[in-house]
């Protein structure tokens, strides 16, 4: 059975010779009563906290659970942007190595290019050196004809058309 303070107030005790002092008895029933109110409403304060604290804490947890499935979340996405970023650096990197393939390919064919130039020109130039000696050559020839037939115009007169002819005959044929 549950005492409230009212069941203190109303107490009531039979009075019997030698029995205690009324005025103690009804002086500490008024003492403890009041302590028992006190007692009450001290536990239903608490009570009163101890349902706000549970609130809060379940609040708490929910905010707890937030937290930490926003947690999860950024780290997933930190880990999908760390994934991106390396994908990224990946085709920047094949991009860049193509590149450079290409630029060494291009190269390499304007280094073949320029070495075929190259040899052409060297053939061009020993064909040219080639065709000045035939040329001095036939210079030296027609020097020679025109000394000797000098020593024999000399001896004889050997008229000018036939000097012209004579060079015409050895002129190289183009």
């Amino acid at each position: 059975m549950k005492i409230t303070p009212l069941d203190i107030q109303q107490a009531g005790f039979k009075v019997k010779i030698r029995g205690y002092d009324q005025k103690e008895v009804d002086a500490f029933l008024d003492s403890v009563t009041e302590d028992y109110e006190a007692l009450i409403r001290e536990n239903n304060t608490l009570r009163e906290k101890m349902t706000e604290y549970e609130t809060q804490l379940t609040e708490l947890k929910k905010k707890e659970a937030t937290l930490n499935n926003t947690l999860m979340k950024a780290q997933d996405l930190v880990e999908e942007m760390s994934r991106n970023a390396q994908k990224d650096a990946e085709l920047v990197l094949k991009g860049a190595e193509l590149k450079a393939e290409e630029m060494l390919h291009s190269a390499r064919e304007e280094m073949a290019s320029i070495k075929r130039d190259i040899l052409d020109l060297q053939k061009q130039k020993v064909v040219f050196l080639e065709k000045i000696r035939s040329l001095i050559r036939i210079f030296q020839r027609v020097t020679e004809l025109e000394d000797r037939e000098d020593e024999k115009t000399s001896k004889k007169d050997r008229t000018d058309e036939e000097r012209d002819d004579n060079v015409r005959l050895l002129k190289p044929k183009t």
